[in-house]
């Protein structure tokens, strides 16, 4: 154990700090495509039953028109935050009539390109930036990518946590912005071994082995076939995450950032900013219509996929990079969580224990830099997971050697263990971070335990990836349709939906200036201190 694991450890176990523990936020965003009763593409606009896309602070659209996605409000208990979760998929499934939402991440069967629709936002300027923005993600990635759904995990430590750290490693309390700065760092510095070990969560929770054949739209693969409809790899864990995924050419070029705020933040502005020659041959419009916010490399901060994020709330007007330079980071954001098709929310509580445990981990250990060719080392861990993550004798690279996942797993587990303890001692529920553990070194010690091998043997049961997402589908859908909300919650997400359609009208009502204008503004407003 580290230093400053141990450290920590023991200023978190003394009964002065020990309720810090309890502190924390988490919040989950699930994405998920409305389907119709024989799992294809659901072709309705997004239902106004849930409310305003663009407003509503829980029920919007991801990508697509059909891609739902589904946010919590920040709890302190995990179990809170999925309680929270299930309710907003009781009152979804109220009303959306026939139709049901899919239970993988990858997606079902996709109509043609141009009969997947993007999500629409009304016609003020802010929701026609959002809409333009997804139709330059279909220029440059193409619509069958956007339709991918996952699970973000959102989590923070309390800030009085980097105070006691802070003070413990020597920073002056009355210089609040070192303090500021301290916090920002930690968690670029969590980032960093986030980096390092985030090939564990997906062999323990990579969902995705298998895919329809259609989803890659006649693209190269190394893929083997399983049926007429499926395409799978025998040992992979998580396809979403590979290369037939979230995959781009012009962000191949952005150089590693995790070693400072400064750093990430200069990456992705330089990228707002950087003419990208295929996309300037695209241009920005077509036939007098909006095609894209611009020709740079990204159009957004946003479009930059990465499998974890700094984030900050942001406020009316301000972008997130914006956010970041003038307050730092106060959360980050997991991306590269599967959909778990076992989950009726996506997600298991079991699950959420362990990520607990396991980014405060990463929290709380050293986190030296990482040079460009350690960060490639740790992307080449993560591709030869996603890829084979289950293949027997698999081995993956650590400080120069070639050491087996199945090895270095077992010891990471051990050495998260004595800070899944410490969470249960604050924790009013038992030892559910230890059985959390537990769990987890039960699919290390036997890969047929993982969500993935679970699927793709009930995919080879069924002979096909697009069988075994409708009925998990139509399980789920029956679940939430027995057991639905109590009047007076359904009434409450009612009151939310019509006050979110309600916002949008006065959006709307009040938008001044031409889009031309709103765009060159926004992209203007890219400089820390706007």
């Amino acid at each position: 154990m580290s230093n400053q694991l141990t450290r920590r450890l023991a200023l978190l176990d003394d009964d002065e700090h020990r309720s810090l523990l309890g502190q924390g936020l988490r919040g989950i965003e699930r994405e998920t495509l409305r389907v119709d009763r024989a799992g294809r593409l659901a072709r309705t606009p997004h239902p106004i039953a849930l409310g305003s896309a663009l407003t509503h602070p829980q029920i919007t659209t991801d990508y697509a028109e059909a891609l739902l996605e589904f946010i919590t409000p920040a709890e302190n208990d995990i179990g809170l935050t999925l309680h929270k979760l299930d309710a907003i998929h009781r009152f979804a499934y109220a009303r959306l009539g026939d139709e049901m939402l899919w239970s993988e991440s990858m997606p079902c069967e996709l109509p043609p390109e141009e009969e997947i629709d993007i999500a629409w936002y009304g016609t003020s300027n802010i929701g026609m930036l959002k809409h333009v923005y997804r139709r330059g993600l279909a220029l440059r990635y193409g619509k069958a990518m956007q339709c991918i759904a996952g699970i973000h995990y959102n989590y923070s430590l309390p800030e009085k946590m980097w105070q006691l750290f802070s003070a413990d490693e020597g920073v002056p309390e009355e210089r609040r912005c070192a303090l500021r700065d301290f916090q920002s760092e930690s968690y670029i510095a969590t980032i960093r071994n986030f980096r390092r070990y985030s090939w564990l969560l997906m062999y323990l929770f990579g969902a995705s082995p298998a895919l329809s054949t259609g989803f890659l739209r006649g693209r190269a693969h190394n893929l083997e076939t399983l049926s007429d409809d499926t395409l799978y790899l025998p040992y992979a864990t998580s396809l979403r995450m590979s290369d037939l995924g979230y995959q781009n050419d012009a962000q191949s070029g952005l150089t590693p950032h995790e070693n400072s705020l400064e750093s990430y933040v200069r990456t992705l502005m330089d990228a707002v900013n950087r003419p990208y020659a295929p996309y300037q041959a695209l241009g920005t419009k077509k036939d007098g219509e909006w095609i894209q916010l611009s020709t740079n490399v990204l159009q957004i901060e946003n479009e930059y996929y990465s499998t974890i994020r700094p984030k900050r709330v942001i406020r009316t007007g301000e972008r997130p990079v914006q956010a970041l330079c003038n307050r730092g980071v106060q959360y980050v954001e997991i991306r590269c969580l599967d959909v778990d098709p076992f989950e009726a929310v996506g997600i298991s509580l079991d699950t959420g224990r362990f990520l607990d445990a396991f980014l405060l981990f990463c929290a709380l250990d050293e986190s030296p830099a990482i040079d460009a060719a350690e960060s490639a080392i740790h992307a080449r861990n993560f591709a030869r997971t996603v890829k084979e993550g289950r293949k027997p004798g698999l081995t993956l690279t650590r400080a120069g050697e070639e050491i087996t996942l199945r090895a270095w797993a077992g010891e990471l587990i051990e050495r998260i263990r004595p800070v899944a303890a410490l969470l249960d001692e604050e924790h009013n529920h038992g030892a559910v971070h230890a059985a959390s553990l537990a769990l987890q070194q039960a699919k290390i010690d036997n890969a047929e335990l993982t969500p993935s091998a679970r699927v793709l043997a009930e995919v080879r049961a069924m002979g096909s990836s697009a069988a075994f997402g409708l009925r998990q589908s139509e399980l789920h859908a029956a679940a939430f349709r027995a057991d639905p909300l109590m009047p007076a919650e359904t009434a409450l997400f009612d009151e939310q939906a019509a006050a979110s359609l309600a916002d949008q009208l006065i959006i709307e009502q009040t938008t001044i200036g031409s889009f031309d204008d709103f765009v060159a503004a926004y992209n203007s407003s890219t400089l820390c201190g706007d």
